[in-house]
């Protein structure tokens, strides 16, 4: 265990009250959120073996979209499972072991999403505006660190986030009004000063969401200066046609995230955390291989060359 209940705290266990405390509405959202998690499962790792099988694909953009692919199927089952098995099974209660287990794979893959989409914005504009040089710029030797920088950056801060967590005493109140482990919550239930974990938190989320938004505005900035200026109206609309659907998927992200870890206290409800909470772990996820897939001629191809020689294997 992380820590000894006897000894630090009097609660060995959180009750996640879940999106909804009425039966007939649980199982409408057992119904829908099943639904959201295959569509996320089957979206992220059809996208992953597409790029992995085509040789046409084993490029930056596609190397660092296969890697959010990866993450965002990591950060929907960290979370979608426990609510839908709780809702089957009319238990909501998760041990402070688990809890604290989930709290840490939940910002360990939110800060790998949002640092993997930062670096597919920087190599867009790569990309866009320094087309002659994109291949010396984008690098083996470069994607190799920005690929697994985030990895060990995204473990330290999450693990410093649960070190933190497992210093504080929570006494009385074990109810969660949420369908998993997520910090702010937290916070709110425990009985000792939590003044230096939320200084960390904002510290954090400062730096993680706010510098990299501001990184991927600046991006764009430049790439929108260079398609606008392009000569003729095709070649505007491909280059606009190749950025929106990343851009589509920082405005689900961040809008999300900001709102929760950025916005003062006084202006969250248990309803809107919840919102956006969806969103970012269980929308978000399954939009993200739609978004790429529909969007995307070279990937749409190799998705289709993928099931075809699935089909035919089989038959």
């Amino acid at each position: 265990m992380l820590m000894e209940p006897n000894n630090q705290t009097s609660a060995s266990n959180f009750i996640l009250l879940g999106l909804s405390e009425k039966p007939e509405q649980e199982t409408l959202l057992f119904a829908l959120f099943l639904c959201m998690y295959v569509v996320t499962v089957v979206g992220n790792l059809l996208i992953i073996l597409a790029i992995s099988s085509d040789s046409h694909l084993h490029t930056p953009m596609y190397f660092f979209l296969a890697n959010l692919s990866m993450v965002d199927f990591c950060l929907a089952t960290n979370t979608v499972p426990k609510m839908l098995v709780n809702i089957q099974i009319r238990n909501k209660s998760i041990s402070y072991p688990c809890c604290l287990t989930q709290m840490y794979f939940l910002h360990f893959f939110g800060i790998m999403d949002s640092i993997l989409i930062a670096v597919m914005a920087y190599d867009r504009f790569v990309a866009i505006c320094h087309p002659l040089y994109y291949t010396t710029i984008m690098s083996p030797r470069l994607c190799g660190p920005l690929a697994g920088g985030p990895w060990v950056f995204s473990c330290f801060i999450s693990l410093t986030h649960i070190l933190l967590m497992a210093h504080l005493v929570f006494c009385g109140n074990n109810r969660l009004p949420h369908y998993f482990c997520d910090l702010t919550p937290l916070l709110r239930l425990s009985c000792t000063d939590t003044s230096v974990n939320k200084i960390f938190v904002f510290t954090v989320a400062g730096i993680v969401i706010t510098t990299h938004f501001i990184c991927i505005l600046a991006s764009y900035v430049h790439i929108i200066v260079a398609i606008l200026k392009l000569p003729s109206a095709g070649s505007r609309k491909k280059g606009f046609s190749t950025c929106s659907s990343h851009l589509s998927v920082v405005v689900l992200f961040y809008g999300t995230t900001i709102g929760v870890y950025l916005c003062p206290s006084s202006v969250h409800t248990a309803v809107k955390e919840k919102a956006s909470a969806v969103m970012y772990t269980a929308v978000t996820p399954m939009l993200n291989p739609l978004i790429y897939s529909l969007r995307n001629r070279d990937l749409k191809g190799a998705l289709l060359k993928l099931i075809n020689r699935k089909i035919t294997s089989s038959s």
